[in-house]
């Protein structure tokens, strides 16, 4: 702890500042930004709140929402292409088309923000581009997505308020991003409270539980070993995951992981890519090992191949294909890791910057290995 006279809040606490319309800090983990946010629910976003944002946060404003909420309004992604490392989830900017001038004072940012979370407000109630940045949260929050975007939805919703927020960037007087030792004296100097993704996330884990195990069995394989297959539900958004698993996973040393998305081209088809063969070359390399776990998730298509092969197609002549479920699901293969008892993991990858954020899950990464070619 880098200041030991300042303690992190609990997530209780923080919860209960949201639920008096107190603004509060959230910081993520060191794998992602390692950056605090303001953040105060989104109907208690007054001006002299969004003022305070703008005057002391120096970040872009922006209103995390809920999906429902995001597609309620009618808001298309600012990108369906998201070439951010996070993937945070941008629409289109808006304006309350009534009650405004500039849209840019503090005065019309919140009246534009009140007006995007009231419920009988609808699309014909706003204006794009404008001067808020509406982020779509993803179903499930932090237990799918471990980002200041979800995090703040969540604690709205576990205050009994309506799920959105207004969030903003810590930045320091030189403009850099301000870190946690940053964070623990502007928290001082303004009376904040600080808390952790990290702890949002474990607060869920102990609260929520969003996978459910549906049926398992096991299998021979072609090596003579076997192996035992468990299938997942997740509640979000309904899809299933299969683990594989190998060996006795009840041994506390650290465990071999691999969170494989399956794509049918390169993982039955043989396509020459370099992803093909991966599947079995995790296996193989598991089985030397005696123990560990491949999680397969079905891709961003939900595993329907007419949808996958449209998009490549579409890919071939040159068209970007959408990508708003590209990221890798990782809270669910987080939270399938915890029910099998593993915790401290290698995990096998060769692209370690798409398996962010497991920190906060309670997961220890050992090491990262490279996945041999065959």
């Amino acid at each position: 702890m880098p200041n030991t006279e300042f303690q992190l809040s609990s997530i209780e606490e923080i919860i209960e500042d949201a639920r008096h319309g107190k603004m509060y800090i959230l910081v993520d983990d060191e794998d992602r930004e390692n950056e605090g946010d303001l953040i105060i629910p989104a109907e208690f976003a007054t001006p002299k709140a969004v003022n305070f944002m703008a005057r002391y946060g120096r970040g872009l404003i922006c209103l995390p929402m809920s999906e429902r909420r995001i597609n309620k309004l009618g808001l298309n992604m600012m990108s369906y292409k998201n070439d951010m490392r996070h993937h945070t989830a941008f629409t289109v900017s808006i304006e309350a088309r009534e009650g405004v001038t500039t849209g840019i004072s503090a005065a019309d940012r919140s009246h534009t923000i009140l007006t995007a979370i009231d419920e009988k407000k609808s699309s014909v109630d706003l204006a794009t581009p404008g001067h808020i940045f509406p982020l779509m949260a993803r179903d499930g929050g932090v237990l799918v997505r471990a980002g200041h975007t979800e995090a703040s939805v969540d604690i709205s919703r576990l205050a009994g308020l309506n799920p959105s927020a207004v969030i903003c960037e810590i930045m320091k007087d030189d403009g850099e991003m301000a870190r946690l030792p940053d964070l623990i004296t502007y928290a001082k100097e303004h009376g904040l409270k600080i808390a952790t993704i990290k702890d949002l996330i474990a607060y869920r884990l102990k609260h929520d539980n969003m996978i459910d195990l549906a049926d398992e069995t096991s299998f021979v394989r072609h090596s003579g070993n076997e192996w035992t297959a468990r299938a997942y539900k997740t509640k979000a958004d309904h899809k299933e995951a299969t683990a594989l698993i190998y060996g006795d996973l009840s041994e506390t040393d650290t465990c071999l992981v691999r969170m494989h998305v399956h794509n049918p081209f390169e993982d039955l088809f043989g396509e020459n890519s370099p992803r093909s063969g991966q599947l079995q070359s995790c296996m193989n390399v598991i089985e030397s090992e005696g123990r560990g776990v491949i999680v397969i998730f079905p891709g961003e298509y939900g595993g329907h191949p007419s949808a996958l092969m449209a998009s490549r197609n579409e890919k071939q002549r040159g068209i970007s294909a959408k990508q708003e479920h590209v990221v890798r699901n990782i809270g669910h293969g987080a939270q399938i890791m915890i029910e099998l008892g593993i915790k401290h993991l290698t995990l096998l990858s060769n692209t370690p910057s798409t398996v962010i954020g497991l920190d906060g899950y309670g997961l220890d990464i050992k090491e990262w290995r490279a996945i041999p070619s065959e």
